[in-house]
């Protein structure tokens, strides 16, 4: 969305958050998050903004209307969508009755969260608390699992973290068997993350999942999955997997 067609509202919020950028940061940030074409994050552009930084700004200027949020994350700096995502989750989290309005904009504005810090950032704090304490069905997830978008599979699987919180597997397990052969290295991290959240609550219920797939899993998924277990077991693993 370009400048011109912000509300004053947003056009306020937005020219603070740019005054925070940093050209020197923004080139590190722009090597880390591998925008050279053909990468995951080509024609992203970011201006340079620690987390920190993003953070202390909202917490002056909270609550960001959703109107203004629903603005700046349709907005080309990363740092911006960031900062939209993150006002989202506290306004989700401190106005109770409007969750539903600001999951449906979350998800009427889901092709902005296309980075792997933006989803990690907002899906389980909004998709997945909304979908978990409502009681509502999944189908969303397993959807997004099924997209050609990275980014929709890495929401579908990073969302089930506020489930996995809860005790609850059983949507993690059966979206890691459907992401089980992704070919994206983002995908493979973020099951092998989530199986070892899993495994930090019940160790059985994710050494049942890797008895039965540790020998298809891709290397990285196996290895994110398996960073917490004793040297033995972990190489055990990698043997059957071929990946040791």
């Amino acid at each position: 969305m370009t400048n011109n067609r912000l509300t004053p509202d947003a056009a306020i919020v937005l020219a603070d958050i740019v005054a925070l950028a940093d050209a020197g940061y923004a080139q590190q940030v722009t090597r880390f998050f591998k925008t050279d074409e053909g990468s995951y994050g080509h024609e992203d552009v970011f201006i340079g903004i620690r987390m920190p930084a993003l953070r202390a700004l909202l917490k002056e200027v909270h609550p960001v209307p959703l109107e203004v949020c629903n603005q700046l994350i349709q907005h080309q700096y990363h740092e911006v969508r960031m900062f939209a995502l993150l006002a989202m989750v506290k306004r989700f989290n401190s106005k109770k009755l409007e969750r539903q309005l600001i999951v449906e904009s979350y998800l009427a504005h889901i092709d902005f969260v296309n980075n792997w810090d933006l989803v990690d950032s907002s899906c389980y704090y909004i998709l997945g608390r909304w979908l978990y304490e409502q009681g509502l069905d999944c189908q969303q997830l397993f959807d997004f699992a099924k997209s050609n978008n990275l980014w929709h599979r890495r929401i579908a699987i990073i969302s089930t973290l506020y489930f996995i919180r809860k005790q609850r597997f059983e949507e993690t397990l059966q979206l890691a068997e459907q992401l089980l052969f992704d070919q994206q290295d983002l995908i493979h991290k973020s099951v092998g993350w989530m199986l070892r959240e899993v495994g930090n609550r019940s160790l059985e219920t994710m050494t049942a999942f890797l008895d039965k797939h540790a020998y298809q899993m891709p290397r990285t998924m196996l290895r994110y999955a398996i960073e917490k277990l004793p040297a033995q077991q972990r190489k055990a693993y990698l043997l059957a997997s071929g990946a040791a």
